[in-house]
């Protein structure tokens, strides 16, 4: 169940960075572009960090649950927190005509998704 969780967290946090991508860029052509995955948008030095720890295999603390609701909210805020970079790198690569709307977006998507992630915590504290 600890594993399952921490994937589908994982996999939220991908979402989350997939949506921010999407909607900070326009497509060029009314057609839409298949798309593939890339680290193009990760910070080279972050991107770089990563290589050496899939090189290692999965880091243990993927595999380690957090043991409380601070914990929990600290993990969502430092998801939250890369795709907002993620986004924001995107926007860095926006025609400059789209730049600020991108920017705001990015911005915007954040304050929602912090704000979800502080109400279901604050949801979870309830719960005996």
């Amino acid at each position: 169940m600890q594993i399952l969780s921490t994937v589908l967290r994982g996999a939220c946090a991908c979402l989350l960075g997939s949506t921010l991508l999407a909607h900070a860029q326009t497509p060029p052509q009314p057609q839409p572009q298949p798309q593939t995955s890339s680290d193009a948008l990760v910070d080279p030095a972050a991107a770089s960090k990563q290589a050496r720890e899939i090189a290692q295999g999965d880091p243990a603390r993927w595999y380690r649950e957090d043991a409380t609701t601070q914990a929990r909210m600290r993990t969502l805020q430092k998801e939250i927190g890369a795709a907002l970079q993620e986004a924001r790198n995107a926007c860095k690569k926006a025609p400059a005509a789209e730049r600020n709307a991108c920017m705001q977006e990015a911005r915007a998507i954040y304050q929602r998704d912090m704000a979800q992630a502080k109400a279901r915590m604050a949801g979870q504290d309830q719960t005996p």
